[in-house]
């Protein structure tokens, strides 16, 4: 995981994320890294489907769960980009909840991100300006 992260945002836990074990399920825990991303992108002024004329997909995703999610918690999400190449990078999460006046870790994650033409349905690269927005996160 890096040292520093550049983006953050907070996602509240719904009655909806929560499993049979009544924590947040693991399918969840990936909507939730969607909905950080979608917000990380759209603070650069950039969207999934349009990342400066190109698309973007996820080749990779892994996650490791620390502690469990419940109900009320407010997952504070933070985000750096790293390793960008001319068609990937790299989003590292960092996922904390508040209990007891201090922040636990829940979960860390890794999704690696590839520049794509969804009309040529191959990959694509990354445009510079889109880069250059990534590296100065």
């Amino acid at each position: 995981m890096p040292e520093k992260f550049s983006f953050s945002c907070t996602i509240p836990v719904r009655i909806t994320d929560l499993n049979y074990g009544n924590h947040v399920g693991n399918d969840a825990f990936v909507s939730i890294l969607h909905e950080a991303r979608v917000r990380f992108l759209a603070a650069k002024g950039f969207a999934e489907l349009n990342a400066d004329g190109i698309g973007l997909i996820m080749a990779d995703l892994q996650v490791i769960f620390k502690k469990e999610a419940f109900y009320g918690d407010i997952i504070n999400i933070e985000i750096s980009a790293e390793n960008i190449t001319n068609t990937s990078f790299n989003l590292y999460y960092h996922l904390s909840a508040k209990r007891e006046n201090i922040f636990q870790i829940i979960a860390e994650a890794k999704t690696s991100q590839v520049g794509y033409n969804y009309n040529l349905k191959r990959v694509a690269k990354l445009p510079a300006d889109f880069k250059a927005s990534l590296a100065t996160f």
